[in-house]
């Protein structure tokens, strides 16, 4: 299939998982309200994720013994109808996406055997260790570190806006292990398997906007942390880090985390009479759902990439980026359809219009997203 087939076509295996995964979600979507939806891929419940995992679709793309090898683009339709039905995917969404895939990569077979069975079966979750109180965007200046200790080393720092850690059995955290870093900058830097029961950790929930707790700060004080539990190469930090945030980069829920607001006020259209639907209004529930579409496409492409084992960096990028953006627009936009919407609906609306702002920060910074873009298109 090539990546222009891609774009408007699906393969027969994916088209019958299609199937599979509605008839699947409708058992549990007459009991979840657009306020529900809303949460989708931060959703939190174990039992879900076990549910999925039991049906051989998390992992569902790494190689045996691990996983059932099927295809990116039966992942991709996997991921886009859990979106779309606003599953509560949090548990498990993180390690299927990024995590297993990079301990496959770079992992031992001891790593491997640890902690991807209990991914594959929704029991693992694992959070993403980057950010600091002053290291954001500039994620090379991080200073928490990681020091040799007997056996091992000794890890001392804080992480900051780190999703569902308090949920979570197992962090990939990057430490710098060589240096400062007014000189080191991305080297010295090195990725550790941390499991979060370890002594010395503190996990604080952030209370956000909407009063929930989706981000935590996480202090590590002299952690200790065996040799076995470094992932990859130590040093090699930054290389790994950047192909995993490709794949952080390139999901479906960076254009589709607020697409339940855009179905239910659909829905809520075929519901009235044609005469009292607004032509604008109309125009502005088409935009959103053009522009989705288009972003879907940028999407697939990206899947077809990574079924052709080609780097997804630049495509993913632009996917995010442009997903922040119509997401950050979509809860004004239809809240400006309604004079009054029903209760749930605005509900909704109002929770995602408080959690927009961080669309454009979770997987990297408009502003540094740009910035790669540009490197790519050779003008920077």
């Amino acid at each position: 299939m090539s990546v222009t087939e891609g774009v408007t076509m699906l393969p027969p295996a994916a088209l019958k998982l299609r199937r599979e995964v509605r008839e699947f979600l409708a058992g549990y979507a007459q009991d979840w309200t657009t306020f529900d939806r809303a949460h989708s891929w931060a959703g939190v419940d174990r039992e879900f994720s076990r549910a999925v995992g039991k049906r051989g679709w998390i992992g569902m793309t790494w190689p045996a013994p691990w996983g059932a090898g099927r295809s990116a683009f039966e992942r991709f339709v996997l991921q886009e109808e859990m979106l779309a039905a606003g599953a509560p995917v949090g548990l498990h969404w993180v390690a299927d996406r990024q995590s297993g895939p990079l301990i496959l990569k770079v992992g031992t077979l001891e790593q491997q055997q640890r902690y991807l069975p209990g991914i594959a079966s929704g029991d693992i979750s694992f959070c993403i260790g980057m950010s600091e109180p002053n290291a954001g965007s500039d994620l090379a200046s991080l200073e928490s570190r990681a020091d040799r200790d007997t056996g091992g080393w000794r890890l001392n720092g804080t992480k900051l806006w780190t999703t569902n850690a308090q949920y979570c059995q197992v962090m990939i955290g990057l430490f710098r292990t060589q240096g400062p870093a007014r000189e080191m900058r991305q080297g010295g830097l090195t990725q550790f398997l941390i499991e979060l029961d370890c002594p010395g950790i503190e996990v604080r929930p952030i209370a956000d906007l909407n009063g929930e707790s989706h981000f935590n700060e996480v202090v590590f004080n002299d952690v200790f942390v065996p040799d076995e539990r470094v992932l990859g190469t130590e040093g090699q930090g930054w290389e790994q880090v950047t192909s995993e945030l490709a794949l952080e980069r390139s999901g479906s829920e960076r254009f589709l985390s607020a697409f339940p607001l855009v179905a239910a006020a659909a829905a809520k259209f075929a519901e009235m009479p044609e005469a009292r639907i607004e032509s604008a209004d109309l125009a502005t529930l088409g935009a959103l759902i053009a522009e989705t579409a288009v972003l879907r496409s940028l999407s697939l492409m990206v899947a077809g990439k990574l079924e052709r084992d080609e780097d997804p960096s630049y495509l993913a990028v632009i996917t995010k980026d442009l997903g922040a953006e119509l997401e950050q627009r979509t809860a004004p936009a239809v809240r400006s359809l309604f004079d009054m919407p029903a209760a749930d609906l605005r509900k909704a609306i109002e929770h995602t219009t408080r959690a927009a702002p961080t669309f454009s920060l979770r997987g990297g910074a408009r502003e540094i997203l740009r910035g790669i873009t540009a490197r790519s298109l050779g003008v920077r």
